[in-house]
């Protein structure tokens, strides 16, 4: 079975070449491709240096862009599997083969979650607030529990991958994918996972912005329960 691991970075130069030991230590059945989306520092330099493959995209995408660019190259090239796993440092490669066993049990999506059991991930207040406003709201549209719907460590299978080789929400991904798979009679399933906190670098949504945030989220959501229902062949 085939499985690629798509890194999304946008200036992780100080994280990259960790991310990529991580992954080669404790998950050396996935092919790595790191998605460089329009860095400014030198994180596609550190990647190469280091005989992984990069996908440079010429301007900053953002995350849907990055991810959706990962998932059409292994669409292309005939993975069964799709790993998307985080370039700052967050996810742990020893956590994929519980997101994975849930795609051999039969779901098409796993998403690993911070919030399913008890961990000592610590979240900024604002941004746990609107995580818990997202996972209120998505899990009644999709009436199915869901703990945490911004969280960007997730596992594809084939019809997942074929669904969004064709179209990957741009704006909001995380969230907004959970009601295209739903629309599309995915099979998604949480597991929870343990992540760390981003060691380096920062994050580009402030406590103002969380707000802010939340209620863009909030209006994608209901545009995109609106939207047609997406038909995989």
């Amino acid at each position: 079975m085939k499985i690629l691991v798509i890194v999304p970075a946008y200036n992780e130069a100080e994280n990259i070449q960790n991310v990529i030991m991580d992954l080669r230590d404790n998950f050396p059945l996935g092919d790595i491709v790191i998605i460089n989306d329009g860095s400014h520092d030198g994180t596609s330099h550190v990647a190469r240096s280091l005989g992984v493959r990069v996908i440079d995209l010429p301007h900053n995408l953002g995350i849907g862009g990055a991810v959706q660019t990962g998932i059409k190259y292994g669409y292309i090239h005939n993975y069964d599997i799709a790993v998307q796993f985080d370039g700052d440092g967050q996810h742990i490669a020893n956590e994929i083969e519980k997101i994975l066993e849930q795609i051999h049990q039969g779901a098409d999506m796993s998403i690993g979650s911070r919030f399913l059991n008890a961990t000592a991930y610590a979240m900024p207040f604002t941004r746990k607030i609107g995580s818990s406003v997202f996972s209120g709201v998505i899990s009644l549209i999709c009436r199915q529990k869901f703990t945490d719907t911004t969280s960007g460590f997730r596992a594809y299978g084939k019809k997942a991958m074929e669904l969004f080789n064709d179209y990957y929400p741009e704006d909001y991904p995380e969230v907004e994918a959970l009601i295209v798979a739903y629309k599309s009679k995915l099979k998604i399933k949480e597991v929870p996972v343990c992540m760390r906190q981003r060691e380096k670098g920062e994050s580009s949504i402030t406590a103002l912005g969380s707000v802010y945030y939340m209620i863009k989220v909030l209006l994608a959501i209901f545009v995109g329960t609106l939207k047609r229902r997406f038909i995989i062949t």
